[in-house]
């Protein structure tokens, strides 16, 4: 229980300052931290993961830093593909779960090692904008890939979606950022709905959480705009290495996820 609170801190201000990354940390803490099985675990990430990025896209869109019509689009896909993940969820082991999202967390650091800092660019919102008119399909496919990630891992995405939006849609980090919490929040209330709601989740230990992530998050949005940020994409990859060994130890050599 005590050990939500700083837990949930460190997950809001990561999803603040970097529009994700946190969120791929809630699993493994709620599993092997806090002792919840996997598939419970799963929703209760989606409620931290998509009420602290609420509070984090509310600065952003504010700030006017956030292509809002591009985000929607990709937020409708990403829903749509939550549901194809949570139908995969409920019919694979919590091992081979584990095992993949292991994987997908040694991919992603090294996504973000290769991520190439941009400048920022005073009218990047608004070119960026336009995204989802001139790059509809690629808006549309990344979208549903991640929806899919979000449902089958508990994850808002939003560690997959900054790389990509910065890449694939020419968006400068400081958007990219932007956006992609707000996409966390749909993706994340639209995995939620695909896992049956809030029935399974622990509220004891929910809501210190979540209020702890929340708190970060606004605390992390103020952060970012003075830390330097490709150093701590490169530290917090570091460390989302170091977990996803831990996790592997854990499954291949020791006694697999907790199942209380």
């Amino acid at each position: 229980m005590l050990l939500a609170v700083p837990m949930g801190g460190a997950i809001g201000v990561s999803l603040g300052m970097l529009g994700g990354g946190g969120s791929i940390l809630a699993v493994p803490a709620l599993v092997y931290a806090l002792g919840q099985p996997v598939r419970d675990a799963v929703p209760m990430s989606l409620l931290v993961v998509g009420g602290s990025a609420a509070a984090g896209a509310l600065s952003h869109l504010r700030a006017g830093k956030v292509p809002w019509r591009s985000a929607l689009l990709f937020g409708a896909a990403g829903i749509a593909g939550s549901f194809i993940g949570a139908w995969f969820n409920r019919r694979i082991a919590e091992e081979a779960l584990l095992l993949g999202f292991a994987v997908l967390m040694l991919v992603v650091a090294a996504a973000m090692l290769r991520k190439q800092s941009r400048k920022q660019d005073p009218d990047a919102a608004r070119s960026c904008e336009n995204a989802w008119r001139e790059r509809a399909f690629t808006v549309v496919s990344v979208g549903l890939g991640v929806g899919v990630l979000t449902g089958l891992f508990g994850v808002g995405g939003g560690f997959v979606l900054v790389p990509a939006w910065t890449l694939a849609m020419g968006c400068p980090v400081q958007v990219s950022v932007g956006a992609s919490l707000l996409v966390v929040v749909l993706n994340s209330a639209g995995g939620l709905v695909a896992h049956g709601g809030v029935g399974s989740i622990d509220m004891g230990i929910a809501l210190p959480f979540v209020s702890a992530a929340i708190v970060g998050a606004v605390a992390g949005e103020r952060l970012g705009e003075r830390v330097d940020a490709p150093r701590l994409s490169r530290w917090f990859a570091y460390m989302v290495v170091g977990v996803a060994v831990l996790v592997l130890t854990q499954v291949l050599f020791l006694d697999g996820p907790t199942s209380t």
